[in-house]
């Protein structure tokens, strides 16, 4: 009995040093120093493509640009959008570009903390260091708003940042941005985009229930329950062909809201196109277009 009872306090006593060390377990690379000169008017156009002003700025409450406190309700609790702007205190006007790319491009926090995946940094993994000075650039020229984001609002466990770390090991992927052999330019820069600064797959794939998308085999097969009680449709080819779509009308809709029947986009996408794709330049656009209507060759 007594070394029962010893081998059960040594088992607790390893439970609590595993648990400890994962709490305080370094996650992420060091970002390499990023010297390159920014252009303001490409990263102003790269947070259009990505979401960042739809996300950042809560336009029902009459929040300034990029000042975050938009929410997010999700099965594990509510989340609110951070504070973007060159405030010190409550934004980012008190980070380094280093810092900042490794918050878009690994979702970790100046402090070394991961961020919740409802930020979609592992869209923008593949983002170069030109995209990040440019972003960086863009971003600078936002007025400062001293106004801290609400707190999430999330259920235990959820609410243990500590834990995001075995969800990154476990879910973490690799965006599919990069150029498919064979396929022309136009393709592929529609797939840097779908499958990178736009991520449609973020909203136009499945996840099971942590909250990880079901890649390998719902890939843009849509989602029924979006946070907020929206849903998403089916925007692989076949249902889109099948829709009667083709990919003049999807660049069509992705500039105006309007689909092939007439009728409006409505909910989030509504909103993706009213925030964002239609300031996208024509080309990217049908880019777009062209790959969500053939991403079967190599998406």
């Amino acid at each position: 009995m007594k070394r029962m009872i010893l081998f059960g306090s040594g088992v607790s006593l390893l439970g609590i040093v595993g648990l400890g060390t994962l709490v305080i377990w370094p996650i992420g690379l060091k970002p390499n120093p990023i010297e390159l000169i920014g252009d303001v008017d490409r990263g102003a156009y790269l947070a259009r493509a990505s979401g960042c002003i739809a996300c950042h700025t809560d336009f029902e409450g009459g929040g300034a640009p990029l000042a975050g406190g938009v929410k997010l309700d999700t099965p594990f609790g509510a989340l609110y959008s951070a504070n973007l702007t060159t405030d010190p205190e409550h934004g980012i006007g008190d980070w380094t570009i280093e810092e900042f790319a490794q918050a878009v491009r690994q979702g970790i926090s100046p402090e070394g903390e991961p961020y919740y995946p409802a930020f979609t940094y592992p869209f923008y993994a593949n983002f170069t260091d030109q995209d990040i000075a440019d972003l960086w650039a863009a971003f600078q020229t936002v007025p400062a708003v001293s106004q801290p984001a609400p707190s999430h609002q999330m259920a235990f466990p959820f609410n243990q940042r500590w834990g995001l770390k075995l969800w990154r090991a476990a879910f973490l992927e690799p965006p599919r941005t990069g150029p498919i052999e064979g396929n022309d330019p136009v393709w592929n820069r529609g797939r840097e985009l779908v499958e990178g600064a736009t991520h449609c797959a973020a909203c136009h794939t499945g996840r099971n229930i942590l909250g990880a998308r079901n890649s390998d085999d719902e890939h843009f097969a849509g989602n029924p329950s979006l946070p907020g009680g929206n849903k998403a449709p089916a925007i692989d080819h076949e249902t889109l062909q099948s829709r009667d779509w083709t990919v003049d009308a999807l660049a069509y809709a992705l500039k105006t809201g309007i689909t092939p029947s007439g009728d409006a986009f409505g909910g989030s996408m509504g909103e993706v196109v009213l925030q964002g794709t239609q300031f996208l330049t024509d080309a990217d656009r049908q880019a777009i277009a062209t790959y969500l209507m053939d991403h079967h060759s190599g998406g």
